[in-house]
């Protein structure tokens, strides 16, 4: 006879919740039809807090990606016109990736399908519930940006 393993039921439980998440976040993000992938919703996201443009590496540090990922990445949402590669005003040899008019309109709409995943995930919760959830996710946040 085994002894219960609440820890480890807990990470399974996590792993198959991140999991649906992922799943539907995919799902409302396809739908919306903006032919973005989630990773490039990813850096659309991470391209709007900056108030500057960033160049690719500091991309692929903040989305912690190798830089060939982000260089694929923006490829595609340069050809869909969302972003677009600028210069380095201070040095011409640097290229800086900026959001378009298009970009932050598909950014406003990603974020409609990540709150109606939002939505769809919290569905069978009470309000309670998710002050609860709430509570309990900003915990562990805070806790992985301290440690």
């Amino acid at each position: 006879m085994t002894t219960p393993d609440p820890d480890g039921q807990l990470a399974e439980q996590l792993l198959r919740f991140t999991r649906r998440v992922h799943r539907i976040q995919k799902r409302h993000i396809e739908h919306s039809g903006l032919g973005v992938t989630p990773a490039q919703s990813r850096l659309l996201r991470t391209l709007a807090h900056y108030e500057t443009p960033p160049r690719m590496a500091d991309l692929a540090e903040r989305l912690e990606v190798v830089p060939r990922a982000v260089t694929s990445l923006v490829d595609g949402l340069e050809a869909s016109g969302k972003v677009r590669r600028v210069p380095d005003p201070s040095n011409r040899r640097v290229i800086r990736i900026e959001l378009t008019d298009d970009g932050r309109k598909a950014l406003g709409e990603l974020h409609g399908a990540r709150r109606a995943a939002a939505d769809e995930i919290l569905a069978p919760l009470t309000h309670v519930e998710r002050a609860v959830l709430g509570t309990l996710l900003d915990t562990l946040v805070d806790e992985a940006h301290h440690g």
